[in-house]
């Protein structure tokens, strides 16, 4: 099996979506953008560099409980470094989500303070919550705005569609549209975003994408694999000399959880729905696919 991908992935309503992204950044003072803790780099749009510019950022590394810690702490790290702060979270159970708030205030607590010493007294933080889709978006602000939430009422110089979500007595959250970029700049994001479900199914092949998973995987966290599928020494040492050896293994995985048709053959395409489907949901262990 080659892994010769054409992946090619932008809606109309992209290009749409990221002009009103830039339009309402003017409005705003922090923004907040989501990533998935697993692809760092390749959950993180390139094109929000020049959304952001001249704002203060703050990087939430979401579905953490899914990622590799020691991974986690190295791209927290690596934000330092660069002057970003940036804070692991897992939306779903609330993690890291008093923090971002702390964050929020503690960015603008100088700023503020500036302004109302020159008689400006402003009570309002404006925050935009950025990312691509399936990052946890959604999730995170449910978490973040849970009983306390309230909508804001349109604003000046904003559309009347556009609502504010107020957090506390002083943040301001406007969500915006999940949006990808015009082209991956590499096979390898695009391949990243697949196997956490960032784009969608149709495209790519889920059988080339599950096949190079399982390279990933069997090079990076053998152990965390092979324990998921019930892999034996045994199983391995078979097709350790195989020229197939990967394709092998996915045979393998797909004898062990039944995904067989007639005469006892391989469901490739079922197995591959295996292996992605337990990669995306966490059952085969915390793994992260980027690295510092």
């Amino acid at each position: 099996m080659e892994n010769n991908m054409n992946i090619n992935w932008y809606p109309g309503h992209m290009a749409k979506t990221k002009r009103q992204i830039l339009e309402d950044s003017k409005l705003i003072d922090v923004v907040v953008e989501i990533l998935d803790a697993r692809i760092p780099k390749s959950s993180q749009n390139p094109d929000i560099a020049e959304i952001v510019r001249n704002k203060k950022r703050i990087i939430i590394l979401n579905k953490s409980d899914l990622a590799d810690e020691k991974e986690t702490r190295k791209w927290i790290e690596y934000f330092k470094k660069k002057n970003i702060t940036a804070i692991e979270a897992d939306s779903n159970q609330g993690k890291g989500i008093e923090q971002v708030k702390k964050s929020i205030e503690n960015i603008m607590e100088a700023e503020l303070k500036a302004q109302n010493e020159k008689g400006r007294i402003r009570k309002t933080i404006r925050v935009m919550i950025i990312g691509i889709p399936n990052v946890g978006k959604s999730s995170f602000i449910n978490r973040i705005s849970k009983k306390t939430t309230m909508t804001v009422g349109n604003k000046p110089g904003v559309t009347k569609q556009k609502q504010w979500i107020r957090i506390g007595n002083q943040i301001e959250l406007l969500d915006t549209p999940g949006v990808l970029w015009p082209k991956f700049e590499s096979e390898e994001v695009g391949l990243n975003l697949a196997y956490t479900g960032s784009i969608k199914d149709d495209v790519l092949e889920r059988t080339e994408v599950a096949y190079t998973l399982i390279q990933y995987l069997d090079k990076n966290y053998p152990e965390k694999l092979y324990e998921k599928y019930k892999i034996t020494t045994e199983d391995i040492e078979k097709i350790k000399e195989h020229s197939q050896y990967y394709l092998e293994l996915m045979y393998i995985i797909g004898r062990k959880r039944g995904a067989l048709i007639s005469g006892g053959n391989i469901d490739e395409e079922k197995v591959a729905n295996i292996i992605l489907d337990d990669f995306k949901n966490g059952k085969i262990g915390k793994i992260t696919l980027e690295k510092v």
